[in-house]
């Protein structure tokens, strides 16, 4: 669905005044308005209107165009016509690197964004290869009710405990953190998951089996789930912990000392965009502390620009701060590659 950001005609006539007199702003407000195509995922778009879009439209008098959708869905369109007018793809990690891999981006030229140079350690690392860079994160922990569980769990190994048989929830494999947690299962046999193809992986599933009562697609299924008494305890990304602490006030939410597995939002540039040049700005814009600072409040993004300060409140249940500093990156192309057969293997072990 493509959508068109529409400025109201007085803020329109206002800036072309203001430009025409010379009042100052970025020089590009005196040329030719142009537009920009966004694919991104369409959640809160009132809030990535008023925080994201709109400044953006102001300060480069631009028309922003939306084409919103789920990660996948947007890519496989993509794929499908690499010459859509799609100038700029905000993708899941995962599917950002599906696209790289079908050669569908423009290498990115970091000279030209600024701000990657104030990425987080762990994101600039991800870029490292000229892929888009990431403008938010997420991670996983364990959410667990201790009374019903019948015990404090503080690592991952806690959840092969036999105590806990047929009282856990883990994501699917074929959702944003179901390849996370086999790194999870493969860490518990001490093995690097890239180093053996996921044997050692597998077999650590197959010793969660007998605890894990379901796999879910939907993370705020986990909340009903809490609910009934069906589960105890679950592995879930932190975006989807408010939903269930707020409905299960005896469930808490922990991130184990060990580390954690990340997912990264990136922004790509479509390699035959005609806009290049444009949607350089707004990858910098949306990596922007000043835009970061924003969205950390409004949308829940956890920021990746360093000098991005969140108080207390603002970073609870984000891959901020310590969380952030023993996060792991999952390798998305490796995971990709492998992940056919790993489903099969998956579906066998859990989804008989």
């Amino acid at each position: 669905m493509k959508k068109k950001l529409g400025l109201v005609s007085l803020t329109l006539v206002s800036a072309g005044i203001l430009a025409a007199c010379g009042g100052g702003g970025d020089k590009d407000a005196s040329k030719e308005k142009q537009t920009l195509v966004i694919s991104t995922f369409g959640l809160e778009e009132d809030k990535m209107q008023e925080d994201v879009f709109k400044p953006f439209e102001e300060k480069y008098n631009v028309d922003i165009v939306l084409e919103t959708g789920t990660s996948s869905e947007r890519l496989t369109k993509l794929k499908s016509n690499p010459n859509s007018t799609v100038d700029v793809i905000e993708l899941s990690q995962s599917n950002a690197a599906d696209g790289v891999s079908a050669d569908l981006f423009e290498k990115i030229d970091s000279s030209k964004v600024p701000n990657m140079d104030n990425l987080i350690d762990s994101a600039k690392e991800l870029a490292e290869d000229g892929s888009g860079p990431a403008y938010t994160l997420n991670s996983i922990g364990i959410v667990y009710n201790k009374q019903t569980a019948g015990k404090e769990i503080k690592e991952w190994d806690d959840l092969w405990d036999s105590s806990l048989k047929g009282k856990i929830s883990i994501p699917d494999i074929t959702t944003t953190f179901g390849p996370a947690m086999l790194y999870v299962a493969s860490s518990h046999g001490n093995v690097d998951l890239t180093t053996d193809n996921g044997k050692a992986a597998f077999e650590g599933i197959t010793d969660l089996a007998p605890n894990v009562v379901k796999t879910y697609s939907k993370s705020s299924d986990l909340a009903n789930m809490f609910q009934s008494g069906e589960i105890a305890a679950a592995v879930v990304g932190d975006f989807a912990v408010p939903i269930i602490t707020e409905s299960n006030p005896d469930v808490a939410y922990v991130v184990p000392e060990s580390g954690t597995y990340a997912n990264f939002n990136t922004i790509n540039i479509n390699k035959n965009s005609k806009n290049k040049d444009l949607a350089y700005k707004y990858i910098d814009w949306r990596l922007s502390q000043e835009v970061q600072e924003k969205t950390a409040v409004s949308l829940n993004e956890a920021p990746t620009n360093k000098n991005v300060v969140l108080d207390e409140e603002t970073a609870k249940n984000k891959t901020y701060g310590d969380v952030a500093e023993r996060t792991n990156k999952v390798d998305s192309l490796f995971v990709n590659k492998n992940l056919e057969s790993w489903i099969n293997q998956w579906n066998r072990i859990l989804n008989k």
